[in-house]
């Protein structure tokens, strides 16, 4: 399945569609693998496997730490494909997100050839814009992936309608300035950023960067067609004493973000 047909089947269904983040490796590639299934199990519609990369500009300190105990134990870009292939035969819309840098490493092309063969519908990558995505956009297209790009509370109305038409599948909406993190409130200006991006498309839109509960998942549910939750389940994992605590951990969140997703709203 495509994220954006799982984001049409959960519109179908009267809610968002709850997106859950994890990077590949952590906390070891088998217990990423069963975290990531425990996820989709308790109720996440799209999974988004990361990419851990050295210089994660965009990533607060706890993906941070993640990312770089997975490159501790070793884990590289085929990895990331071999933890892409297992979650996708789940059933589940499977992505990728990643920083740009690895993938010219790797090779645009031989990349999208490789991420559409082991399943996966598509990549999330944050620090390309549309007029450098090029390449990109030619292997995806050749591949039949998704291009996800982003959008923040900075971008201008022009910046928004350029991204929204370069991106396919979904719109992923960064509801704060700043990096990823858990915060205790999410942002006030997300809704209106929503509101920016559905004026110029009629492709979905994710909102991501501070989710860490079932209220808040509700919350930006009101006014979103996704919900993105990565430093969250990230967290579950760094405080889990072992690995089965912590995927059982993940699955508790993703059952209580579920029901945060389906409430109904006046």
């Amino acid at each position: 399945m495509t994220s954006g047909a799982a984001y049409a089947a959960a519109r179908a269904d009267g809610r968002a569609a709850l997106v859950g983040y994890l990077p590949a490796g952590f906390p070891s590639h088998d217990g990423c693998v069963a975290a990531l299934t425990a996820m989709v199990k308790a109720g996440v519609d799209v999974v988004e496997v990361g990419l851990p990369y050295s210089d994660p500009v965009l990533d607060g300190p706890v993906i941070q730490a993640a990312a770089e105990r997975a490159l501790r134990g070793g884990t590289r870009t085929t990895d990331v494909l071999r933890t892409v292939e297992a979650v996708a035969a789940t059933g589940a819309a499977t992505v990728v997100m990643t920083y740009w840098n690895p993938i010219l490493r790797y090779g645009v092309e031989r990349f999208a050839r490789d991420l559409a063969e082991a399943g996966g519908s598509g990549m999330i990558t944050p620090d390309l814009i549309p007029e450098e995505a090029g390449e990109w956009v030619s292997a995806a297209d050749a591949e039949t992936l998704e291009r996800i790009f982003l959008v923040a509370p900075s971008s201008t109305d022009d910046r928004i309608a350029r991204t929204a038409g370069a991106s396919r599948g979904w719109v992923y909406a960064a509801s704060t300035m700043g990096v990823t993190g858990a915060r205790e409130q999410t942002s006030a200006v997300a809704p209106a950023l929503v509101a920016r991006v559905r004026a110029v498309t009629d492709l979905p839109v994710g909102v991501g960067l501070g989710v860490s509960g079932g209220d808040q998942a509700a919350e930006v549910a009101a006014y979103a067609d996704g919900v993105i939750v990565g430093s969250a389940f990230v967290r579950r994992l760094l405080d889990a004493g072992d690995e089965a605590a912590g995927v059982a951990a993940v699955a508790e969140l993703a059952a209580e973000l579920a029901d945060g997703v389906r409430r109904h709203h006046p």
